[in-house]
């Protein structure tokens, strides 16, 4: 745990160019952030990407949330994997996931199978793969996105830990029960910086609205105890509040601790743009001022 430590960055650098996404990572580095989550969806190749943040930073973990299973093979995950690992020091974290319907057959063309079915077969080929090259000094860990009891329980038993998304300080509670000690939790936690209800609630809707139309989070949610009608029209007062810390960093700090108090060993934070005319670009100043160097 020393290597990520207890807080880390969720962020899409996909709107940033690649001199842009180094600088970004390096300052997250100074600003004493355990680690940098990357996604993957129809921009970079996220192991592309944590190759380049990884050459240009010196302490920094970088991890994938998620790397896409069905962008590549086991073979070409674990080569991959190992790969990094071994360039920098032990500082890549392997994050998996299913993905969703529409990036997986829409998008890709291949054909979505059961979830939990398919990141079992995938992580038992994942641990079978062969690699011909320089090992890193130490097995790297590998977690995986993970919202229902089966698929936290496949990360206890096939995985490192898991990285639940779009989760709040009840899913962590149940999250840590389902994979019991000594595994890996880290869950993502949307912030914002604005204590205005009406004009958070509108930015978080802004966001959530797409997530809501994919079914992995729509049963999750519907798991946690809210009903159909919180779910439409891009979520209401409740979720929104569930989902999203908004306010000023005291009150988003009360969130990342709550978390912690609920079982995370790592929490990774994706900061909304309170300048809705620049959405898709972090809050560097929420970063700043929640960093624990502050």
């Amino acid at each position: 745990m020393a290597q990520i430590g207890r807080l880390g960055v969720w962020a899409s650098m996909d709107g940033m160019a690649a001199s842009a996404a180094a600088g970004f990572a390096q300052r997250v580095e100074d600003w004493g952030y355990g680690a940098l989550w990357l996604p993957e969806s129809r921009g970079r190749n996220v192991l592309v990407l944590a190759g380049w943040l990884l050459a240009n930073t010196r302490t920094l973990t970088v991890a994938t949330g998620i790397a896409n299973i069905y962008a590549r093979d086991p073979q070409a995950s674990a080569s991959g994997q190992l790969a990094l690992a071994e360039q920098s020091g032990g500082r890549f974290l392997l994050g998996l996931g299913v993905s969703h319907v529409p990036l997986v057959e829409g998008l890709r063309g291949h054909r979505y199978g059961k979830p939990v079915e398919t990141m079992r077969g995938y992580l038992e080929a994942l641990r079978r793969a062969t690699y011909a090259a320089p090992p890193p000094a130490e097995t790297p860990r590998t977690v995986i996105a993970a919202l229902g009891p089966r698929m936290l329980a496949l990360a206890g038993s096939h995985a490192d830990g898991a990285h639940p998304y779009l989760v709040s300080p009840a899913h962590t509670r149940e999250a840590r029960l389902l994979l019991g000690p000594g595994k890996l939790l880290c869950p993502e936690q949307t912030v914002l910086a604005d204590t205005d209800p009406v004009r958070a609630r509108r930015i978080g809707r802004a966001w959530l609205g797409r997530y809501l139309e994919m079914a992995n989070y729509r049963d999750n949610l519907l798991r946690l105890g809210f009903a159909a009608l919180d779910l439409a029209n891009g979520g209401s007062d409740r979720l929104v509040d569930a989902v999203i810390a908004w306010g000023d960093a005291a009150a988003i700090r009360r969130r990342i601790e709550e978390h912690w108090a609920a079982g995370a060993d790592h929490v990774c934070i994706q900061t909304l743009n309170p300048n809705e005319a620049a959405p898709a670009l972090p809050d560097e100043r929420l970063l700043a001022a929640l960093a624990p160097t502050a």
